[in-house]
């Protein structure tokens, strides 16, 4: 049984989170971490219909400086918070371009599933490129749960990679999301 209410629902950090989870591989990826990476500052909308789920919509805006390193597993040595600043500044100057693309935007196109289980299709702008993504989720007890895959080079970012390119991130990286569907507040 869904507890999920149609209509409007507000999103953002006060709801759940958003989190975005990268792998290494290369010769040298015995030496990097598997990050955890969280959206510390997004906002979003979602519209449910539950007997219509076609009728329903999805916007999400991220802060592209709003990155925070929460997990690193793997690695010859534990991730510091030395690590955790160095990271951020590569994601924010190297990799996510902040300065000139403050924002990570997705929106929905087409939503198909059930009440229990869905599908969002729509557009996702990162680095100010645009292409079609695939969300796949679950909604149960009053929260949505879902992610999907991103692969790097697809909106023309070059997975980082250090030690000659010995040690790299994996091209496809893993958003998430579990983020409660309160109502939006009446305006």
């Amino acid at each position: 049984m869904v507890s999920i209410t149609a209509g409007s629902h507000a999103l953002g950090p006060e709801s759940g989170r958003l989190l975005v989870n990268t792998t290494r591989t290369g010769l040298g990826a015995k030496a990097g971490h598997d990050l955890t990476i969280e959206v510390t500052r997004w906002r979003g909308d979602a519209t449910i219909d539950i007997a219509d789920p076609a009728g329903s919509s999805v916007t999400v805006e991220a802060d592209a400086g709003s990155f925070e390193v929460r997990e690193g597993t793997g690695g010859v040595k534990p991730l510091s918070d030395s690590d955790r600043r160095e990271i951020k500044r590569i994601l924010q100057e190297k990799i996510l371009h902040v300065e000139s693309h403050p924002a990570i935007t997705f929106r929905s196109t087409r939503v198909s599933g059930t009440a229990e289980s869905f599908r969002v299709e729509g557009e996702l702008t990162i680095v100010g490129v645009t292409r079609p993504v695939t969300v796949q989720g679950v909604l149960a007890e009053g929260r949505a749960r879902g992610s999907a895959a991103i692969a790097q080079t697809r909106w023309g970012i070059r997975p980082y990679s250090a030690f000659f390119g010995t040690l790299k991130l994996s091209d496809e990286v893993e958003v998430r999301f579990d983020v409660g569907l309160a109502p939006a507040p009446e305006r």
